[in-house]
């Protein structure tokens, strides 16, 4: 069980056949290095021609993977685990280089992925297996029973904010469940689902049950309408969600997870713990320079409180620094790309011409040594109203937007008025009012004086346009399996009523 983290994009941003290749393609798309503005790579794109081919080998590879029992596909999924703590720094380091995220956040990214090939591999015995029924008969002769079973080949295409990690969020239940999956990361982090590939082929994984394909929207699109696929997995924006759904549905029915990010609230009431509140305010802001869908960039502030909270954050983010995202003590690396980062200055912008006031940040930043990448300086904005685009709309960036409030009724509907409902949060010393309150937002995940936390064990997903279906826990992998109902007699007579 060996393994080396190639760092040469050269040698191919595809994997199928058990190894990295490339192919040749008429259109390609640049790799960038968020943290240095570099192109590291060209890659091509893989047409509806490629992804068939690549299906089929997936669908070849299949059925000898899936015959395996849950423990025998589970001692695989257990020296990947094994292979990527053994290899953490050098994962992490990739990771970084990948998305831009500072290291000492990659690191518990790259922790978490093992952590979730370990899950799978231990829950999959117990809980991918049948129940037994009597049925009415006179001398126990008729029964009936079920199998769970795979799907088949299955279609993931992930999401370029966590490469790595949500990548393995939907590899390792399909896995588990005795499927075959084709990959198609985003074209903005293309690498590190390369580099699964190459953990899983020397943790003994069959050739062919994984694979990795390149490409944009046209590469989804063939994808989704592969009738071979028997399942598509999606995270990303509520507009290619729905394209996804549409394109699984045009040849054949298969079932689909959307995971489509959010516009969450943080509601902090007039008794919270206000530097427990400022502190999750940031995690729910700047963590992954804001690049994460359950991000509550809506901060609601009682109005009691305001003064004091817009004072004591603007001291504590004195200290944020923001940098070369393979220093230990950044902060707030590198946005994804260019394009993004323009994106994001032009919600801070337009706010501003409406007449939000920008209380810091909100600008482009060039650290010393790579004064190339693509930095932004967290925003802090008030003087909003609910009704404006920086508001309303998804920002996917690290701004955080103060809106006061006056009453508990009042602030659940704001927070509750949005198009979204992945997560929100809430800061209160009243127990009754927290699950209270908990009750009636509408999100698929609720934090009670926490915010940002993710485990394993629990469902993530959303409600509204956020997308449904759940991503970890037994219900993931439920869902990349199905269930056969088996009737028997086993009486020479069969009673008939004609």
């Amino acid at each position: 069980m060996t393994f080396e983290v190639v760092k040469d994009l050269s040698a191919g941003l595809y994997f199928f056949n058990g190894k990295r290749q490339t192919i040749q393609g008429s259109e390609t798309f640049p790799v960038y290095e968020a943290r240095s503005g570099e192109v590291v790579a060209q890659c091509p794109s893989a047409d509806a021609a490629h992804v068939d081919k690549i299906v089929d080998l997936a669908a070849e590879a299949q059925p000898q993977w899936g015959r395996l029992t849950p423990i025998e596909r589970g001692k695989v999924l257990n020296r990947v685990a094994d292979l990527i703590r053994q290899h953490l720094e050098e994962l992490a380091v990739w990771e970084v280089k990948t998305n831009g995220k500072p290291i000492t956040e990659a690191r518990i990214d790259i922790e978490a992925s093992a952590d979730m090939f370990q899950f799978y591999a231990g829950v999959a015995p117990a809980v991918l297996k049948g129940d037994y029924f009597d049925l009415p008969s006179e001398n126990q002769t008729r029964f009936a029973y079920t199998r769970r079973e795979p799907l088949g080949v299955v279609g993931c295409i992930g999401a370029w904010n966590y490469p790595f990690l949500l990548c393995v969020w939907k590899i390792a239940p399909a896995l588990a469940g005795g499927n075959a999956v084709v990959f198609k990361p985003s074209p903005f982090a293309p690498a590190s689902p390369v580099l699964l590939g190459e953990l899983l082929k020397a943790a003994g994984l069959p050739d062919g049950v994984y694979n990795v394909v390149q490409g944009e929207g046209k590469t989804g699109e063939a994808l989704c309408l592969n009738e071979k696929i028997a399942k598509v997995s999606f995270t990303g924006s509520v507009g290619t969600g729905k394209l996804v759904q549409q394109n699984c549905a045009k040849r054949s029915v298969k079932p689909v997870t959307l995971e489509l990010g959010g516009k969450s609230p943080l509601i902090i009431f007039e008794d919270a713990e206000i530097s427990n509140a400022i502190s999750a305010s940031i995690l729910a802001n700047f963590f992954n320079q804001g690049e994460v869908c359950t991000n509550a960039t809506r901060v609601f502030v009682h109005n009691s409180l305001v003064e004091k909270y817009t004072g004591e954050l603007l001291e504590v983010l004195k200290k944020l620094q923001v940098g070369d995202p393979l220093h230990e003590e950044t902060k707030v690396g590198a946005t994804i790309n260019e394009p993004h980062l323009k994106r994001v200055l032009g919600f801070v912008e337009r706010a501003q011409a409406q007449g939000a006031k920008v209380l810091r940040g909100g600008q482009r930043v060039h650290p010393e040594g790579v004064e190339k990448g693509f930095y932004f300086d967290p925003a802090v904005i008030t003087n909003l109203k609910d009704d404006m685009e920086i508001v309303k709309d998804e920002i996917f960036g690290a701004v955080l937007l103060i809106l006061p409030f006056e009453d508990e009724a009042e602030v659940i509907q704001r927070a509750n008025n949005t198009s979204y409902g992945l997560a929100a949060g809430l800061y209160t010393k009243d127990v009754g009012r927290a699950h209270r309150v908990a009750a009636k937002l509408q999100a698929g995940t609720v934090f009670i004086n926490t915010y940002n936390d993710c485990d394993v064990n629990v469902p993530f997903g959303g409600y509204k346009s956020s997308g449904h279906g759940r991503e970890n826990c037994i219900e993931a992998l439920h869902a990349y399996t199905q269930i056969k109902a088996i009737y028997v007699n086993t009486s020479d007579n069969l009673e008939h009523h004609l």
